[in-house]
């Protein structure tokens, strides 16, 4: 009897063996399976946050776009108008310039000619 127990006990330790490998082997199927899916949600996420980045940096640098335009029409205002005042009113500028520049008024300053003031 005892090599038939020994026999039937060895059959059950195989069959044991048998269900622990295929235990395993479903184990670890099931942890690709659960990585590959977590892997699928990790890039949905990131493209749907890169999605929802896209649309608020396209929303809000439209705003900087027609503020850049305003400002260059505005700097492009003010050269204009700079421009027209310096054809107008160039010539005259600098002949006050050079007659200021040619005639020569010499004249002591004040703490020289009165030092105990200064």
């Amino acid at each position: 009897m005892s090599a038939q127990n020994s026999a039937g006990i060895q059959t059950l330790l195989d069959a044991e063996r048998e269900a622990q490998k295929i235990v395993q082997k479903d184990r670890t199927q099931r942890v690709k399976a659960a990585r590959s899916e977590a892997q699928k949600e990790i890039e949905d996420y990131r493209k749907q946050k890169d999605d929802e980045f896209k649309k608020f940096e396209k929303e809000h640098t439209s705003g900087n776009k027609k503020a850049e335009e305003d400002a260059k029409k505005d700097a492009e205002a003010q050269m204009e108008g700079i421009k027209s005042a310096g054809s107008k009113s160039g010539d005259k500028v600098v002949e006050e310039l050079l007659r200021v520049v040619m005639e020569v008024k010499p004249e002591v300053p004040d703490r020289i000619v009165n030092p105990d003031q200064a």
